[in-house]
């Protein structure tokens, strides 16, 4: 099994930029497909962004679309997520999560379907 560690979050104002990482280790990287949920306070988890095992595919939550850009390097077993512009409804916790079922180009946004998930990192926009 994998495990999922993140960092990056912090305090920053309404308009700045963060880049979240989620280092990974314990199985082959690239046998999973990632994705980075949130979830804020009294509300339900959402889905962020995904990415394929290799790359090729990428899917956002339309309320990040243009502003959130998702990757992953397959040598340091690693994926990010830059977040751009970012909004105080952006402030939540903000996990990583890793899928081995997914087909090899697909994602999913579902959190159901991820198998494994970090312990998460606290992203607070002030406005």
């Amino acid at each position: 099994q994998v495990q999922l560690v993140e960092s990056g979050g912090g305090l920053v104002q309404a308009g700045d930029s963060l880049r979240l990482s989620c280092a990974t280790s314990g199985d082959t990287f690239t046998s999973y497909a990632m994705g980075w949920f949130r979830q804020a306070p009294g509300k339900e988890r959402e889905f962020v962004g995904a990415i394929s095992r290799r790359g090729s595919t990428t899917n956002y939550a339309d309320s990040v679309k243009g502003r959130f850009t998702i990757s992953r390097d397959n040598v340091k077993n690693t994926v990010h997520l830059q977040m751009n512009s970012l909004k105080s409804e952006d402030t939540a916790l903000y996990y990583c999560a890793a899928d081995r079922r997914v087909s090899s180009y697909g994602t999913s946004r579902s959190g159901d379907d991820y198998e494994y998930w970090g312990q998460g990192t606290q992203v607070t926009v002030s406005s």
